[in-house]
């Protein structure tokens, strides 16, 4: 029997992404950090670029390990700029080195930045029940509250655009369209019952 997916789950690197990550709830602070690097990087970019120089991210950027990462100096991001298996935009890369710090800084307050990131959403996943791609929102009222508390806790590159795609990402909001065969099972995890209730 054929799956319905989402119609971006075009090629096997978006159709392993789709079926596998995108959407499912993520509360590992290492996992959050991830996508925050990603998602930054992806600005102005297509996805699937991305997700091509995954390896090479977690490579430069220390297996997305933010206490590494906030200790990059002028050195390390030299040696990124030179890496030709990420974006080599010095913008993005000082980016995620300053978002680094401000996630430890956040963890510090909160506990876990899962704590932080989830209270957009008061820690459950908004199901949404779009039917085209073209209902999709590219940000939400979260995702604005969310962009404003990130720039003035000193974050950059998250925009309510970014932020709304990052959540899209984390699993804070189930995008997925209601003929998506993931939208179904994600919705049935969310609320603790089987697919098909």
């Amino acid at each position: 029997m054929t799956r319905h997916r989402c119609s971006w789950a075009s090629t096997p690197l978006l159709i392993a992404y789709h079926d596998d990550e995108w959407g499912v709830p993520a509360r590992d602070d290492r996992t959050l950090f991830e996508y925050l690097v990603l998602e930054s990087a992806q600005a102005g970019l297509s996805w699937v670029t991305i997700l091509q120089r995954r390896e090479g991210y977690r490579r430069a950027f220390a297996d997305f390990d933010p206490e590494r990462v906030a200790r990059f100096g002028p050195e390390e991001i030299a040696a990124l700029l030179a890496d030709g298996s990420i974006i080599r935009n010095r913008r993005k890369i000082e980016a995620a080195v300053q978002n680094a710090r401000a996630f430890l800084a956040v963890r510090e307050q909160f506990g876990s930045f899962a704590a932080y990131i989830w209270g957009f959403v008061d820690g459950e996943p908004r199901i949404n029940h779009w039917r085209t791609p073209a209902e999709v929102p590219a940000t939400s009222p979260e995702s604005l509250a969310m962009s404003r508390d990130l720039r003035r806790r000193g974050f950059t590159f998250v925009g309510p655009t970014i932020c709304y795609a990052y959540m899209q990402a984390v699993g804070m909001v189930n995008d997925h369209l209601v003929d998506c065969f993931r939208h179904a099972e994600l919705r049935a995890a969310a609320l603790g019952t089987p697919p098909g209730r």
